[in-house]
């Protein structure tokens, strides 16, 4: 699998990452094994989990695999802190305190002395920006992070924190911005995009299959081992199943089919290959559904059909 550097910084990682959404709820250990085999066997590095996910459910597992399936050295962690659930709600909080207690415990339940790539995971209004930021110093300076970046900000919250970050020598620069973005949701191309771009921070677009309705899986309805059919996930998809999203979906089909492709390979080719994408983060509730997406490696999209799909998608 190629690699690329994230944004203006040395490290490199490959052009398509592994997300673990749903490992240790859905994706037992034995499929998350799996995965992650096949994944770094296909030459992937990256590897994106949160403190959020299960809880810390999906820390765990990642913690129980790296080191006995695969080494320590061959696999990017990034992980995400910030989101959480509290009293059974969920809850965001950007506070010193709660992001410096999650760090440590990302690093408890990985097994790892540092975390490649530490993330914000999200913006909030209740927290200073300049208070959240010196998180990300803290993390970096003690040796806990190498890199820092932040995910789910708009464009004008990335840039001011970029921003604040380059003001004053010594703090940690952003090295990336974690975002929703696919052919199904193109709203990072208004701001986002730009901002991320001007900044020096490489984009990791998260659902790049349209919450996993742009494989085609949803055209007659709803498979019973899907997301969508999920108590977790029903709300998450709900909303792409929509008029719009089917015009998408059947175009893209119509691109795969004069490919002979997948619907997964030209819809994963499209995000992967846009301006200042670094590597859309896929997800697979399974080890097969994985080996589908990592054949997307092989494809490249011709500028014609580029152009097909963006503009069915403009909108």
């Amino acid at each position: 699998m190629q690699q690329r550097f994230l944004g203006n910084t040395g490290l490199q990682v490959s052009r398509m990452g592994l997300g673990t959404l749903t490992w240790g709820r859905d994706t037992d250990e034995h499929e998350a094994r799996d995965q992650l085999v096949a994944f770094v066997d296909a030459g992937g590095n990256l590897l994106d989990t949160a403190a959020g996910y299960g809880d810390g459910a999906a820390e765990e597992l990642i913690g129980a695999l790296v080191g006995d399936v695969v080494r320590r050295d061959d696999v990017v962690i990034a992980t995400k802190a910030g989101i959480g659930r509290a009293r059974g709600e969920r809850r965001t909080d950007t506070s010193r305190r709660a992001l410096v207690a999650t760090l440590d415990a990302s690093l408890r339940r990985l097994g790892v002395d540092h975390i490649d790539l530490w993330q914000v995971h999200a913006w909030s209004d209740d927290t200073p920006l300049e208070e959240t930021l010196s998180a990300l110093d803290y993390a970096v300076s003690t040796g806990r992070a190498a890199y820092v970046g932040i995910s789910n900000y708009t464009g004008w919250q990335s840039a001011q924190a970029a921003t604040w970050q380059r003001a004053v020598p010594g703090r940690a620069q952003l090295a990336s911005h974690q975002v929703e973005y696919s052919l199904l949701n193109r709203r990072a191309e208004q701001d986002v995009l730009p901002a991320a771009r001007a900044m020096g921070l490489g984009l990791l677009p998260w659902s790049p299959l349209g919450r996993g309705v742009l494989t085609g899986k949803y055209r007659t309805g709803t498979p019973a081992d899907s997301r969508a059919a999920s108590p977790h996930f029903q709300g998450f998809v709900a909303g792409y199943l929509g008029d719009r999203s089917k015009r998408i979906v059947e175009a893209v089909a119509r691109a795969a089919d004069g490919l002979e492709w997948t619907p997964l390979e030209v819809a994963l080719a499209w995000v992967r290959d846009r301006p200042g994408v670094v590597a859309p983060i896929v997800g697979a509730r399974t080890a097969a559904q994985l080996k589908g997406s990592l054949t997307a490696e092989q494809c490249t999209l011709p500028d014609e059909l580029v152009a097909a799909l963006d503009d069915v998608s403009s909108d």
